[in-house]
């Protein structure tokens, strides 16, 4: 029998929203660092309406419905769409090493970790099936939705369990995309999600049970053995110092709406596999031929998420007429997985916005 990689579980319980995502930044740090090891996180969230790392906050969430209620805005370090959490629902984080799992690239992975959760949670008598991209289904309803990114030799993926939820505080929350109704053909966002509630009844197991599950679940698949833990002292601390110096700060969550404000920026879109692409530029010169400024927004995924600052950073100043082989030129140089995103659409994007 192959020998099982260990593998330290915590639970963190219930926390202020952008504690929760610091403390998965610090653990992502330290463990690239070989300071942290392979680390299997779970956790629960006040109220709170959690937008993706490229995200447009206006965009995404209501905002007057979210300080009338104290729900917390948060911002992930993670790609995907915004979600709303509260203690009802349980979250989990991976945080684990490339050479402890299967040869892949990220949507292989993917993959496999989103089929491990569900073995988990039908473990609970359910039958939970992965509908790609990435969330866990039953009967056609989401019950879970994960995302995550390699960074080096670094996996951090993240996903959640709809345990028991007022759907009603999700829509009223979040600005959800009528095209992402029309997918589906429902007329609102709670018919989209169900929870184990709903399905068990006065079966539901407690969230000890639930962890062990969906623990023994990821275990299984890729060979780990569970060892109770906590967080270091270090990455305590260093949790703190992303909080007070970035995460939890309101200039974070709020960054990519002062970027695009300005009424001069042209805009234009992408609908990729892998999510949608918007782009916001202003041009510069005597003759408006060259790109300015430039931000690309969206919920999709990428990995690292820092590529997509590091394209909008190459392609400052690039004379128009060159942008389309400055792109491909980027993603062929650079360190990236797209999964299901392709230089074709963000070069899609850019001359959308082009044309305004």
């Amino acid at each position: 029998m192959p020998t099982k990689f260990p593998i330290r579980v915590i639970d963190t319980d219930l926390g202020d929203g952008r504690m929760n995502i610091a403390q998965g930044q610090a653990l992502m740090e330290l463990h690239q660092q070989d300071k942290a090891g392979d680390t299997l996180r779970f956790m629960r969230f006040n109220p709170a309406a959690i937008i993706g790392r490229h995200q447009i906050l206006s965009h995404e969430v209501n905002l007057a419905y979210c300080k009338q209620n104290n729900i917390e805005i948060v911002r992930r370090i993670t790609g995907g769409g915004a979600i709303f959490l509260d203690p009802g629902q349980l979250g989990w984080e991976l945080a684990i090493s490339r050479k402890n799992l299967p040869a892949g690239q990220l949507a292989d992975i993917t993959k496999i970790l989103c089929e491990a959760a569900a073995s988990g949670l039908s473990r609970l008598g359910l039958d939970v099936r992965f509908r790609p991209r990435n969330d866990l289904e039953v009967d056609g309803r989401k019950i879970s939705g994960t995302g995550g990114f390699f960074d080096g030799d670094t996996l951090f993926f993240q996903g959640t369990v709809l345990v028991d939820m007022n759907p009603a505080h999700m829509v009223a929350a979040l600005h959800i995309p009528a095209a992402k109704l029309a997918k589906h053909n429902l007329k609102d966002a709670g018919q989209r999600v169900t929870t184990l509630r709903q399905l068990l009844g006065d079966k539901t197991p407690s969230l000890d049970v639930i962890r062990e599950e969906l623990t023994a679940g990821i275990c299984e698949a890729l060979n780990l053995q569970a060892e109770k833990g906590n967080f270091s002292a270090q990455e305590v601390a260093l949790a703190k110092e992303y909080y007070d110096d970035e995460i939890g700060q309101d200039d974070f969550v709020e960054e990519i709406d002062r970027t695009i404000n300005d009424s001069l920026m042209k805009k234009g879109s992408c609908q990729s596999p892998g999510g949608l692409i918007e782009c916001y530029l202003k041009l510069e010169g005597a003759t408006q031929n060259r790109l300015g400024e430039v931000a690309f927004t969206g919920d999709l995924f990428i990995s690292p998420p820092r590529i997509i600052y590091d394209l909008e950073a190459h392609l400052k100043g690039v004379f128009i007429d060159q942008l389309e082989g400055s792109v491909r030129t980027f993603f062929e140089r650079a360190d990236v997985n797209l999964m299901s995103v392709t230089p074709e659409h963000f070069i899609t994007s850019l001359n959308e916005a082009l044309k305004q």
